[in-house]
């Protein structure tokens, strides 16, 4: 601030010492109203000096100023959560000179699990950004340089209304074709002759094909996102850590197709929710892990973690990759419940407001790939679980009931475990006890 008052102020001497130069016994006014003028420090009193002065300047060579501001205030990289020390900046929202609210999305910041929203704390006017779009980031870094309570920065320009093209000229209409004079009458046509033989032990040429050459091969290389990376990462650990085996079964979709049916216009009006399978499931898998608390535990080290809560992580799919929500304490929520929950999550997923909170923890995951189409999968244990249920679409099949061949709707599953900490008898007692309430629903009303 001080540097730029000593310039103003030299500004403002220097037009008035030209202007003196006209009058008789100026050198002397001049030199020391400008040996006076360099001493001062501020603009204020330069301008009670060259008022004082024994000569009057024009008022055309006087200028005023006013600065607003201070010393730029830094809006540094916020945590993101306890196990989060970086991240990548995926977009700008603002630029140097313009003009922040409070509460305003300045830039998104990808991180291994989410994309953060940095917003502003105060309003002002950006000095100064000191990063740029896919620079990395540590928290607690310089992020923003602005002026805290400054405006007159640009705003975002409001989109112009699209100009009304003027309707294209119609083109001018084709002269009409003129008649001509009349043909004189064609000969008549002549008889027609038969078609001529092949001549004997000739044979018909192969029919030419043309092969086209490889022509233009185009790559495209993309740099991984940080969230596409760190699922890279996550799933070949898993792989590399884990004695991964699957277990599969059908489940007959009969009975909660019907139970859908019959309830599902009630179960909108109520709980203002869709009624989908995905409860059932979930519901399902609760009871199981219940019973089995061996598939709810994990391996830390040496030693069995058993886990008196059941917190069932559910696979979402996001424009930036899978994501997986937690829901808590699965065995205390109802059906509306779960699917609320579901609901909520997988709006939070397509728009990117999902926290790190949202997908803290777990204990059990099911990845429901059917809405994709897929008939049966291997899924991979979600580390450091030791279990994940898949699911998939359901199809009418062949299926024999009390001795006969029907055609029902059948689903398969599949279970993936740690082979470490869970043993194949586990497991096919696991899947099974789901395989026994999805289809017959009332047993998780009796608990059975």
């Amino acid at each position: 601030m001080i540097q730029l008052e000593k310039r103003l102020c030299s500004l403002v001497v220097g037009r008035a010492a030209r202007s003196v130069a006209t009058f008789r016994g100026a050198p002397s006014v001049v030199k020391r109203s400008f040996g006076t003028a360099l001493n001062v420090q501020g603009a204020a009193q330069s301008r009670n000096v060259l008022k004082n002065a024994a000569f009057r300047v024009p008022a055309s060579h006087l200028r005023y100023f006013s600065v607003t501001g201070g010393e730029p205030s830094v809006i540094p990289v916020p945590s993101m959560g306890d196990s989060i020390s970086e991240g990548t900046i995926v977009s700008w929202h603002k630029k140097p000179g313009d003009q922040i609210e409070m509460d305003e999305i300045l830039c998104e910041v990808e991180t291994d699990k989410v994309t953060v929203e940095i917003r502003a704390p105060d309003a002002g006017v950006i000095q100064e950004l000191c990063a740029k779009e896919g620079d990395t980031v540590l928290v607690g870094s310089d992020l923003i340089k602005y002026l805290k309570g400054a405006t007159g920065g640009a705003k975002a320009d409001a989109a112009a209304p699209p100009k009304k093209e003027a309707p294209a000229k119609a083109p001018p209409a084709a002269d009409a074709p003129k008649p001509q004079a009349a043909a004189a009458p064609s000969a008549p046509p002549s008889a027609p002759q038969p078609p001529s033989k092949p001549a004997a032990g000739s044979a018909s040429a192969p029919p030419q094909f043309q092969v086209s050459s490889m022509g233009e091969r185009i790559d495209r290389r993309v740099p991984m996102s940080r969230m596409r990376k760190r699922i890279a990462e996550r799933l070949k650990d898993s792989q590399n850590t884990a004695a991964m085996l699957t277990t599969y079964n059908e489940i007959d979709m009969t009975s909660v197709m019907e139970m859908r049916n019959l309830y599902k216009d009630e179960f909108q009006k109520k709980h203002n929710i869709k009624l989908g399978f995905m409860s059932a499931f979930v519901s399902a898998s609760a009871k199981a892990l219940k019973a089995l608390p061996i598939v709810n535990a994990v391996i830390d080290g040496e030693d069995i973690v058993y886990r008196d809560y059941i917190d069932i992580s559910v696979a979402v799919s996001s424009p930036t990759g899978l994501v997986v929500p937690v829901l808590r304490d699965v065995q205390n929520l109802s059906f509306a419940a779960i699917e609320g929950a579901i609901n909520h999550y997988g709006e939070k997923a397509q728009s990117g407001s999902l926290a790190l909170e949202d997908m803290a923890g777990g204990t059990f995951t099911i990845s429901n790939g059917g809405v994709f189409g897929s008939m049966m999968s291997t899924p991979i244990v979600n580390q450091p679980q030791s279990a994940i249920l898949g699911m998939h679409a359901t199809t009418k099949r062949p299926y024999v009931v009390d001795g006969k061949i029907e055609i029902r709707p059948i689903m398969y599953v599949a279970l993936s475990y740690d082979h470490r900490i869970i043993d194949g008898r586990e497991a096919v007692t696991f899947l099974k006890m789901i395989k026994q309430q999805v289809e017959d629903p009332r047993r998780m009303l009796l608990d059975l």
